[in-house]
């Protein structure tokens, strides 16, 4: 710090000059605590994870939807791709394993660029009104508004085991802007309850985190807020299939 930033009260000025220089002198020595730099590894979110070397449960589907050859092996190339997507969309760990997480995130972004796919979806057909659309097997969800996509595909994250997200026909039964949840400890903004106390709420968790949610439908906080800008009390929602072991 600069001596000039120094500033001494007129009556207590009295420390002789020498003194007042050697001081000042240490005092610029002596770095910064809070600028020590933190030895690598001990929470420095910088780190980055070791570039996979195996091929994953899901090598040949994320190989495909990537562009790369599908041949099911990991190569240094494929590692480079996957580990790029995985920063991209915040799949965890970002070590260029052909995960199921990164399998959901690809599906949520192929399925966000193919409105026409969703439309032909036999479990969720085009109605009047909204129709909220869970897909239960690939972990995304979008928005109907008669025979058109109004918000595309989304990633989501279902119950998981022991708290499965129920399946079905329901309708938007109550909405609460802020709302927390005392028995999870856990802030629920832009809860759309439809079953229960299942509901389509926001997360600051990592969406592709495992095992899952305690049967609520999470989405990431942008995505619950454009959903509950569109929806209504009434409104239709249909979830189907199974979510994945992992």
């Amino acid at each position: 710090m600069a001596a000039k930033n120094f500033l001494l009260p007129t009556r207590k000025a009295q420390v002789p000059a020498l003194a007042l220089l050697l001081l000042l002198g240490l005092a610029e020595a002596v770095p910064s605590q809070a600028l020590t730099p933190q030895p690598a590894g001990e929470g420095s979110a910088q780190v980055e994870a070791r570039c996979s070397t195996r091929a994953g449960p899901q090598q040949r589907e994320v190989e495909r939807y990537l562009g790369l050859p599908v041949d099911g092996k990991q190569s240094p190339r494929d590692c480079a791709a996957i580990r790029q997507f995985q920063e991209q969309e915040g799949v965890l760990p970002a070590d260029g394993y052909a995960s199921p997480a990164t399998y959901r995130a690809l599906y949520a972004r192929w399925a966000a660029g193919h409105p026409e796919k969703l439309l032909a979806d036999r479990h969720c057909p085009p109605a009047r009104g909204r129709v909220a659309c869970l897909d239960l097997t690939h972990q995304v969800m979008w928005l109907l508004k008669g025979r058109k996509v109004v918000l595309r595909a989304m990633p989501a994250r279902s119950g998981a085991r022991g708290y499965e997200t129920r399946t079905g026909r329901f309708r938007i039964l109550r909405r609460v802007r802020h709302d927390y949840s005392a028995e999870y400890r856990q802030q629920m903004p832009f809860s759309q309850y439809f079953s229960r106390g299942q509901a389509f709420h926001g997360t600051q968790k990592n969406i592709y985190s495992p095992p899952g949610s305690h049967g609520c439908v999470n989405l990431r906080y942008d995505d619950a807020e454009n959903l509950w800008r569109w929806m209504r009390i009434g409104d239709t929602v249909r979830i189907w299939g199974r979510k994945p072991a992992v």
